[in-house]
């Protein structure tokens, strides 16, 4: 590579490459829980959750008519008993609400209006601190009330680029600017 301009193609296409690996580890997604039917009565969100694999930095969107829901993020225990006179770490009542995955740990939401978390509005996650296909464990039993049941057949609607991607891409990237 005597040439300096080809040796000046070279560096750019290699910045790019570089680039390209780190917004995979800044990538995040947004998750309107319950979809199309939002955070309402009447949706298993515990079928809903296990459809997508969650990571730090992902933002859960709660959309609700302002005077007939909430959405409390709890501890275990409370999701477990519905109970949300303790163990209420945040209260959002937007009827918009964004929550950001901030770590890597376990989350917990009720819907805190009488009758609507037994009746199903909570469920669990997992969010785990780098982008990942494995499916999140379901969340632990105990005597308490279960939650709805988990069902893992339901598709990955939205689905992150592997590393493999990546790697795929960057390398066709390269031989692009090899060639250019």
């Amino acid at each position: 590579m005597e040439d300096p301009k080809l040796r000046g193609h070279f560096s750019f296409c290699m910045i790019l490459a570089v680039l390209g690996l780190l917004v995979n580890g800044a990538a995040s997604e947004v998750y309107t829980v319950g979809d199309s039917d939002e955070w309402n009565t009447g949706v298993d969100y515990g079928v809903w959750s296990q459809k997508y694999n969650f990571s730090v930095g992902d933002v859960l969107v709660f959309k609700y008519i302002k005077s007939q829901h909430d959405t409390y993020e709890v501890t275990e225990s409370t999701f477990r008993s519905c109970d949300t006179s303790t163990g209420v770490l945040a209260k959002h009542t937007s009827g918009d609400d964004q929550v950001t995955l901030a770590e890597a740990k376990k989350y917990w939401f009720v819907c805190s209006v009488p009758g609507h978390c037994l009746g199903g509005m909570r469920f669990g996650i997992i969010a785990k601190g780098s982008n990942t296909t494995e499916s999140p464990a379901p969340a632990p039993r105990s005597e308490s009330p279960a939650p709805p049941q988990i069902n893992n057949s339901g598709a990955q609607a939205l689905r992150r680029l592997s590393t493999w991607d990546y790697l795929i891409l960057v390398g066709g990237s390269i031989q692009l600017c090899l060639v250019w």
